[in-house]
């Protein structure tokens, strides 16, 4: 069979989707049937893209464990030498929309880890911890947290 296909019987055909959970008859697999009992858990990582060399370090270290990473894709802040960080202003609709579509990434996860190099959190790691504690997901920090982040915590709970 070629792809693209769209069966909803891909698990009776399929080793990779039959070991990872169940086809529902609607098409699709519900993210609440393909949880971490069915897979690997799936982390993402959050911080401030200047810490380059930190994310890298993080997805080699969780993949290596067994675990689905999903990171950034385009580092704003990283220098020119990783060939990124051209033409994204820190207010720039480029900027509002990534920081949009990791929030989604924050959707998909199991857990969070959050980069705080040197302590440093920013204003939009701030917000994807307060998105992923309204959501309920677990968090893990690089660093010891700081009462920054127990305050956005403290907000969260009071709201």
């Amino acid at each position: 069979m070629g792809y693209p296909h769209f069966s909803v019987d891909c698990d009776e055909h399929h080793d990779l989707v039959r070991d990872f959970g169940p086809f529902h008859e609607k098409g699709y697999i519900d993210r609440d049937d393909f949880g971490p009992k069915h897979r690997p858990e799936i982390v993402v990582l959050c911080g401030s893209t200047r810490f380059y060399e930190a994310f890298q370090s993080a997805n080699y270290d969780l993949t290596m464990h067994g675990k689905i990473v999903l990171s950034v894709g385009f580092y704003p802040h990283s220098s020119a030498v990783h060939g990124h960080g051209e033409g994204v202003g820190h207010d720039s609709s480029e900027k509002v929309a990534l920081d949009e579509l990791h929030k989604r990434k924050i959707d998909l996860a199991d857990r969070v880890f959050v980069l705080n190099v040197g302590g440093y959190l920013g204003s939009s790691t701030r917000g994807e911890i307060e998105y992923a504690l309204q959501r309920g997901r677990p968090i893990d920090y690089l660093e010891p947290i700081v009462d920054v982040v127990e305050q956005v915590a403290g907000q969260v709970g009071t709201s």
